[in-house]
């Protein structure tokens, strides 16, 4: 089975000879190494390179144990640029030569070298390329599957699709595994045996059961604004224990640098800027949420809102909560205030729009209570609400577009008009 993931295979193409590192990441086992030594190797092969031209090295291989030496990796590449043609460097897991920074740092010094990289989480971590590689690397972020793509693997439609996606997630190895127990399984012992396993020995956590409880309950509550306060409080109540907020900052912060969570930041629309300390937080992927609680806790809401948040990032988007205040007389003749909440407030280059996130709208009342924040938003840039019914796209006479999750989730923005 081989799933296309065009989307990324694009973003490298588009980075060939651009005078920067390529550098892919992502959660570990979300097929960094197949977009690299699969897909975009057959797709220089087909472009006419020659397999002299492009110098492929898996490091994680019994067989290139003695090129985790950095000079010794080096001087390997070098010997394999016989001329001034151009070549193609592919290094897979390349956190496991010592000093990976200088051999890199060296390669791009080559007129003739165009280096693309892989790295597992424990070690090659964003804010570590951040720190090393500033104006010199081309991040491209890879996602578990996407809708689209799990469609495309499975050979299912999406409504079909929709209900072992969002409980299993999109991590590749999961569509070849038949059973609800084997996926299940997987699952759990993926992140026993490697995101968790990744974060203890990089951070030197000693307290595993409470960074447990941690993950535990951020996974609880996918979707819901917290803090560092909320969420000590919480252990205080239900786990009995006391956990400074710095601790639970520098676990939430090992977590988002592992992709297992990310954050998304409470944005006041009207006064254009970030407020307060609540944020919302979502898993990149369900089906490691699920495993983690043991398929307890399946709100199809909040797992949309998480499906939906996961699939603008993918595209690219930058995703922030919106905040809205509303100014009301009460029974009593005071003026009052209340925050209203836009899930999303998404920014795609130079465009931006308002997402709202409805399982359903059966009635007008509920439909009212999901446009009240949109319409007190007094710019011109297009607001939508996402439903899980599949309806025609249509747009009302405040020009929201009300469109059904599937047309979301399969099309792209451009396909939409947003």
């Amino acid at each position: 089975m081989q799933i296309q993931r065009d989307f990324y295979l694009q973003q490298l193409i588009d980075g060939k000879q651009n005078g920067l590192i390529k550098i892919i990441t992502g959660i570990r086992r979300c097929g960094k190494s197949y977009l690299l030594f699969t897909l975009f190797y057959q797709y220089l092969k087909n472009s006419g390179v020659t397999e002299d031209h492009i110098i492929k090295i898996a490091l994680d291989d019994i067989e290139s144990a003695d090129l985790r030496d950095p000079l010794s990796l080096y001087k390997y590449v070098k010997a394999k640029m016989v001329d001034e043609d151009l070549y193609y460097i592919l290094l897979d897991e390349v956190q496991l030569v010592a000093r990976f920074e200088e051999v890199l740092n060296s390669l791009l010094r080559m007129d003739n070298a165009d280096v693309y990289v892989t790295g597992s989480n424990s070690k090659f971590l964003s804010s570590d390329i951040i720190t090393e590689f500033r104006g010199r690397g081309d991040e491209i972020r890879l996602y578990p599957l996407s809708l689209s793509e799990y469609c495309d693997g499975t050979g299912l439609k999406p409504y079909e699709a929709w209900k072992d996606y969002y409980t299993y997630g999109g991590l590749p190895h999961v569509l070849t595994l038949e059973t609800e127990k084997k996926k299940l399984d997987y699952l759990s012992n993926l992140f026993e045996s490697v995101y968790l396993l990744d974060i203890l020995e990089r951070h030197r956590v000693k307290n595993k059961s409470e960074f447990e409880d941690l993950v535990r309950i951020v996974a609880s509550s996918i979707g819901a604004p917290t803090n560092t306060a909320k969420l000590s409080n919480t252990f205080k109540s239900v786990k009995k224990v006391a956990i400074s907020y710095n601790t639970i900052d520098k676990y939430l912060g090992y977590m988002q640098d592992a992709f297992i969570i990310e954050k998304a930041t409470r944005f006041d629309i009207k006064g254009k800027k970030y407020i307060g300390s609540l944020a919302k937080y979502y898993f990149t992927d369900m089906g490691l949420r699920n495993a983690v609680l043991g398929l307890r806790q399946q709100e199809e809401s909040h797992i949309m809102e998480n499906v939906i948040y996961n699939e603008l990032r993918r595209r690219g988007c930058k995703v922030d909560v919106g905040i809205m205040e509303q100014r009301y007389v009460s029974k009593d003749g005071k003026w009052q205030r209340k925050q209203l909440e836009v899930d999303f407030v998404v920014n795609e280059g130079s465009q931006k729009y308002y997402i709202q996130s409805a399982l359903a709208m059966p009635d007008e009342e509920k439909r009212k209570q999901e446009m009240a924040s949109l319409l007190r938003i007094g710019d011109s840039f297009k607001k939508i609400i996402i439903v899980k019914d599949d309806i025609k796209p249509w747009t009302d006479e405040n020009g929201i577009l009300t469109i059904g999750l599937m047309d979301f989730l399969m099309g792209d923005t451009k396909d939409l008009n947003i």
